[in-house]
């Protein structure tokens, strides 16, 4: 048990059971949802995310300031989020900041001043802050928004009145994103047709679901993966009232999207699934809410949402088909779909089986872009991982992989995604940036490419900008293994100087990966520059225990940043930490750690 000085933010969601009478599915989800986008901003601001109710959760911050920032960054997100539902599936937060000694067991907090962070919310009105005047007193001359005297309050079981200090948002703007194309046909083996979505209003409407069900062909036939047919192919059976099986065997499609659009008045909902025809399977399931207001706006919005959400389910489930994994006279395409699905679970033999798939998917066809591209990731992800030999060698065919890949494939976001991290990591920040910018105009639905743009400014030293990239990137939900998005801000956060949020996010990637190298170096050289002495320790320990041959030489050799103070900073936390300067001896390895520490075949 200990007891130590924090702040404390109670949120909870203004009128929640009234919304899980109406439809208690859907308010679930929502907020949910909600929740998950709202994650990043606690972690960019050191927050630890102590309990989740049904309808909110309590953040324990160790700077009030950084409370009270990250309260206004979750009002204004929830803003923009709301601004695009119609009126009765807007979800408002109420939020309640104080600071005070709480009391810390097993990872819960009690205490008076978590009881004052409780009964603050509820002084707060939907979509406000409410902050204690003791807490509004300390972060004050910090905070970029203004704060309105609320007077004093009586709360119950609370015997002291508690002056309070109050905030709402303005009106904030929302934005969205858009897509890439380029795989030979015969490679292309999955279809994917898009049904003509239903039009459950009056006929007149028939334009907006039609277009709708247009856009996404369009948008989804900018990528490399499969092939989607045409409007004309799927628009024939409009009128057909045929079932989706016989549609499918029809058009020759492994998958189908169909939907349906409801609108009434002034709001707009649209229901989509992905379902495999054969048998029935629902991949996924979406539903979108929309204010009806510039109806293009409102239209390319849905349709950004479906792509983004509906490609990486597909490369899923055609990574995952049985039958290709049991057969016999593999082609290129089996072998590097076989090599994806071991791609999908990042375990060390996983990881040394898909490289062996994509290389024998290069060998029998040189031309497979995509195959250049996966190989090259996948080396880059093993170097930080700890899993392979961080050398001149291996970043030169990285190199070679990418430039191959953007030759073949010149349309394919995902491989000037690859040459712009390659060029970035080694220091040729300019073609890195021209690179991922590239990228992006490709594709914009591509949160990866976005997420290496990030890159190239942490490497020129840019971290603001690497954190505000790092955390959309996150906050879309991509959860590939390819992007490692919460190490890359830790790093960004700790050379801000900002070493609670590193550690934030260094602790969600330990989650994730626990062995990640370049996770576990950070989180030592944070806590150490946190003068926690003791847990950086504990976490030089466990670091070198599972990778033995590491000193910090061998952790900055290899380091492209653009700004010395930058290396010389991260330098100074791993020296500060107690990782070794120089290589530790066999017998100094064992007599430290015991014999159970991995094997050094990497040094």
């Amino acid at each position: 048990m200990e007891r130590r000085l924090a702040a404390i933010v109670c949120a909870d969601v203004a009128g929640y059971a009234r919304m899980m009478g109406a439809d208690e599915a859907g308010t679930h989800a929502a907020f949910k949802a909600h929740r998950s986008a709202i994650h990043p901003i606690v972690l960019n601001h050191g927050g630890r995310v102590v309990k989740s109710t049904g309808d909110g959760f309590l953040v324990e911050f160790p700077s009030v300031v950084g409370a009270i920032e990250a309260a206004v960054e979750m009002q204004q997100l929830m803003a923009e989020r709301n601004s695009h539902l119609p009126a009765d599936r807007v979800m408002q937060f109420r939020i309640g900041v104080n600071m005070g000694d709480i009391i810390v067991d097993e990872g819960e907090v009690f205490g008076d001043g978590v009881n004052t962070a409780v009964r603050l919310e509820a002084a707060a009105q939907p979509g406000g802050i409410a902050v204690s005047e003791k807490a509004y007193l300390e972060a004050s001359k910090h905070l970029k928004v203004v704060f309105v005297d609320g007077g004093p309050f009586r709360f119950k079981n609370i015997e002291e009145t508690i002056h309070v200090w109050t905030w709402a948002p303005g009106a904030d703007k929302g934005r969205e994103p858009r897509s890439t194309s380029g795989l030979p046909p015969q490679y292309r083996t999955a279809i994917v047709g898009v049904l003509p979505f239903v039009n459950l209003s009056d006929e007149s409407d028939d334009y907006f679901s039609d277009g709708l069900a247009e856009d996404l062909i369009h948008a989804l036939s900018l990528q490399s993966f499969f092939r989607v047919l045409s409007r004309n192919s799927t628009f024939v059976f409009k009128k057909a009232g045929l079932s989706a099986r016989l549609i499918a065997r029809e058009i020759d499609a492994t998958y189908l999207i169909q939907g349906s659009v409801r609108r009434a008045g002034s709001k707009v909902r649209v229901n989509a699934e992905l379902i495999t025809p054969e048998s029935g399977e629902q991949l996924w399931v979406g539903r979108y809410d929309r204010n009806i207001g510039d109806l293009f706006a409102v239209q390319d919005d849905i349709t950004a949402n479906l792509c983004t959400a509906l490609i990486p389910e597909i490369y899923r489930a055609e990574a995952s088909v049985p039958v290709r994994l049991l057969n016999t006279d593999l082609t290129a395409w089996d072998r590097f779909l076989r090599g994806l699905s071991h791609y999908y679970r990042p375990t060390k033999s996983d990881y040394e089986r898909s490289i062996a798939l994509f290389r024998e998917a290069i060998a029998l066809d040189p031309g497979l872009a995509i195959a250049h591209a996966y190989l090259g990731t996948i080396l880059l992800q093993g170097i930080h991982f700890g899993w392979i030999r961080n050398t001149r060698e291996l970043w030169d065919e990285a190199m070679a992989l990418a430039e191959a890949s953007v030759r073949l494939d010149p349309r394919a976001s995902f491989s000037y995604s690859l040459l712009a991290y390659v060029h970035a990591m080694q220091g040729h920040v300019e073609a890195g940036t021209e690179a991922a910018e590239k990228a992006l105009r490709l594709n914009s639905y591509d949160m990866g490419a976005r997420g290496v743009l990030g890159v190239c400014h942490f490497v020129k030293g840019n971290h603001r900008e690497a954190v505000d990239l790092f955390s959309v990137a996150a906050q879309r939900g991509n959860s590939d293994p390819r992007y490692q998005w919460s190490v890359l801000s830790a790093f960004s956060h700790y050379l801000l100087g900002q070493y609670d949020a590193a550690l934030s996010w260094a602790r969600e990637s330990h989650y994730q990966n626990p062995n990640h190298l370049q996770c576990l170096s950070i989180q030592a050289a944070a806590l150490a520059q946190l003068d926690r002495t003791a847990e950086a320790a504990d976490a030089v320990t466990g670091f070198l225990r599972a990778y033995p041959w590491m000193t910090v030489e061998r952790l900055i050799s290899n380091l492209r940043w653009r700004n010395p103070a930058d290396i010389a900073h991260y330098r100074d936390g791993l020296v500060k930490a107690g990782i070794p300067l120089t290589k530790l001896t066999l017998i100094e390895t064992k007599a430290k750690f015991g014999t159970g520490s991995a094997q050094s075949t990497h040094g």
